[in-house]
C-alpha cells in the first residue's frame, strides 16, 4: 500500500502504475538513446499520484484513459525542463532519423550525406547546419553512465569523471598573483640598465637589437645583462618566500663577500616592502589583466 493515501487511492495507483513506463515508452519512442527514462517514469508517477487525487469516478470516465493524459502531460514537462531546442528543430530531427531509417532499410547501408539530402529536398549545407543544431541540442546529465567501449576498465564511468578539471583553485589563483606583484616590484627595483633590458624585452616586446641601440652598447652585452638581471631577480624573489635561516645560508662553494650579501640583502627587503600585501592581490584586476600574462613569460625564464 502506499503510504500516505486513503486506502482507495493508494489502490488506484497501485493498479494502475504499470501504465506509467507504457506511456513513457509512447512519448519517448522517437527520443534519442542518451535520455534518462528512469527519470521520466518517476515524473509519470508524479503524474499518477496527481491524476488519483484529482478522480472523480462519479463523472462516468474510467480511470486509465484519464490518468494517461495526467501521465504523458507530466512526463512531456520533465522532457521540456531539460530541453531548449526548439519544436521546430526537434520536428526536422525526428524527420531526418525517419528517413535515415527507411533509406538504410532500402539501401542496406548507412547512406551518404547526399543520399540523405537528396531524400530530405536539402541541399549539403542545410543538412551539415541541421546535424550541427541537433548535436548542439542534446543534452546529457553529468550522472549519465557512459559505456566502457570508450574508456579502459570492466566497470561503467560517468560523464562527470571525463570532465577535466581545468579550474584553478583559490590558493593557486592567489599565489599566482602574489607572485606576478612580487616580480613586477622586483623589476622595477632593478639596477637601470638590468630593468630597461627585462621591462623592454618581456614586458614591451622589444627585440635585443633596439635594446642595445638605446642603451649604446652591444646584443651581446644586453644577453649578458639579461642573464645578469635573472639571477638577481631569483635571489630577490627566493628571498621573499624562505625562511630566515634558509635566507641568511650561502650556497656551496666560493664565500661571497659581505659587500654582495648587503646587497642582495637590501634588495630583497627592498621587494618585500615595495607593496602591501593587499596591492600584491589585487594585480589580476581586470585593467592589470595582461599583467599576470607578461609576468608568466618572464616568471618561466626566471
Amino acid at each position: 500500500m502506499t503510504h500516505g493515501l486513503d486506502p482507495q487511492t493508494s489502490e488506484l495507483i497501485e493498479q494502475t502504475l504499470p501504465l506509467v513506463r507504457h506511456v513513457m515508452y509512447q512519448v519517448t519512442s522517437h527520443f534519442p538513446r542518451h535520455v534518462d527514462k528512469e527519470e521520466l517514469v518517476r515524473a509519470g508517477v508524479l503524474g499518477l499520484v496527481e491524476a488519483a487525487h484529482r478522480f472523480d469516478a462519479e463523472k462516468g470516465v474510467p480511470f486509465p484513459p484519464y490518468a494517461a493524459q495526467r501521465i504523458r502531460g507530466a512526463i512531456i514537462d520533465a522532457v521540456r525542463k531539460v530541453d531548449w531546442a526548439p519544436r521546430s528543430l526537434r520536428r526536422a530531427g525526428r524527420n531526418l532519423e525517419a528517413t535515415a531509417d527507411k533509406l538504410a532499410n532500402d539501401l542496406r547501408r548507412t547512406p551518404t550525406a547526399t543520399e540523405l539530402a537528396g531524400a530530405l529536398g536539402i541541399s549539403l549545407t542545410v543538412l551539415a547546419e541541421l546535424q550541427h543544431q541537433l548535436l548542439q541540442s542534446v543534452v546529457l546529465g553529468l550522472d549519465m553512465a557512459v559505456s566502457d567501449t570508450f574508456f579502459d576498465g570492466d566497470d561503467d564511468v560517468h560523464l562527470e569523471g571525463t570532465v577535466p578539471d581545468d579550474g584553478v583553485s583559490v590558493d593557486d589563483d592567489l599565489c599566482d598573483r602574489e607572485m606576478a606583484a612580487y616580480l613586477h616590484d622586483a623589476v622595477a627595483l632593478l639596477p637601470d640598465r638590468h630593468r630597461v633590458v627585462i621591462q623592454g624585452y618581456f614586458f614591451d616586446g622589444r627585440t635585443s637589437a633596439e635594446l642595445a641601440d638605446e642603451l649604446e652598447i652591444t646584443v651581446s652585452r644586453v644577453s649578458q645583462l639579461r642573464t645578469e638581471a635573472f639571477e638577481i631577480l631569483r635571489q630577490g624573489l627566493t628571498a621573499q618566500y624562505a625562511d630566515g635561516e634558509a635566507a641568511d645560508a650561502q650556497p656551496a662553494g666560493e664565500p661571497v663577500p659581505a659587500k654582495v650579501l648587503r646587497r642582495r640583502g637590501a634588495y630583497a627587503a627592498a621587494i618585500a616592502t615595495h607593496s602591501t600585501w593587499r596591492s600584491r592581490l589585487d594585480a589580476a584586476q581586470p585593467k592589470q589583466a595582461g599583467r599576470l600574462q607578461q609576468a608568466g613569460r618572464l616568471q618561466q625564464a626566471v
